[in-house]
């Protein structure tokens, strides 16, 4: 005869469940900070990422540590009305929380600090957007890139700031700070980090060796309506 084993009732089994998924999760969004780090858009203990696992449950990364060598156990559970259910959340977590309530879409969000963008920002205060209609590909991948005003880092300014770019935008420079992507998986959040330091790299250099051209406005027009049919995702 065999022995029946311990019975698990189905809290038992959701809360198991829940704890490997939310593991999963945490160890993307790690590597997700490390791809970052290795590029330089992370230093120290800079930035967040964070990802809605429940209608009403967000992993986000901690404070005051580097991401980019932090353990899944570390990671912070908060509540869309931003309770802590767990940890000790990213100061900036107020930001991560207007992307979600102004965007149904949104999965996840990635912060970095990418040094090229920031730097358009700090010598050009008197750009709207990423000056991206010199190449096709940031029109393509993202369509515009807007620099989002100033304000201070933490504060419910900062969400308030990136209320008139939602949900259009999903890929943002915050002025004078870093920048901020989002998506409906944690890879479309890294590929929007990812498309906004390279496209600014790329008018950095363009901009040293001679300055800016720009696309014709009749293929800017092709462009963005092939951008449109695309979607909004983000390349």
């Amino acid at each position: 005869m065999r022995c029946a084993g311990p019975v698990i009732d189905a809290k038992d089994m959701k809360e198991v469940t829940e704890i490997k998924q939310y593991r999963r999760i945490s160890e993307t969004i790690i590597n997700i900070a490390r791809r970052l780090h290795q590029k330089n858009m992370l230093a120290a203990a800079d930035g967040n990422i964070s990802c809605r696992v429940s209608e009403n449950e967000i992993l986000i990364t901690p404070s005051g540590i580097s991401k980019a060598f932090m353990v899944p156990e570390e990671m912070a559970l908060i509540s869309l009305d931003n309770q802590t259910i767990q940890g000790e959340p990213s100061s900036e977590k107020k930001m991560h929380l207007t992307v979600y309530r102004q965007n149904p879409l949104a999965k996840a969000v990635v912060h970095a600090h990418p040094p090229t963008a920031i730097a358009w920002s700090v010598a050009r205060p008197d750009l709207t957007c990423l000056p991206s209609h010199a190449v096709s590909e940031a029109i393509l991948a993202c369509g515009d890139i807007p620099f989002v005003p100033y304000a201070r880092p933490g504060t419910q300014a900062m969400g308030d700031n990136l209320k008139q770019f939602l949900p259009h935008y999903r890929a943002l420079i915050l002025s004078r700070h870093g920048a901020l992507s989002w998506g409906e998986t944690l890879e479309e959040a890294w590929m929007g980090m990812e498309r906004i330091e390279h496209s600014s790299e790329i008018l950095w250099k363009a901009h040293a060796l001679g300055g800016l051209t720009f696309l014709p406005d009749e293929e800017i027009a092709e462009l963005r309506a092939l951008r449109q049919r695309i979607g909004n995702r983000l390349l």
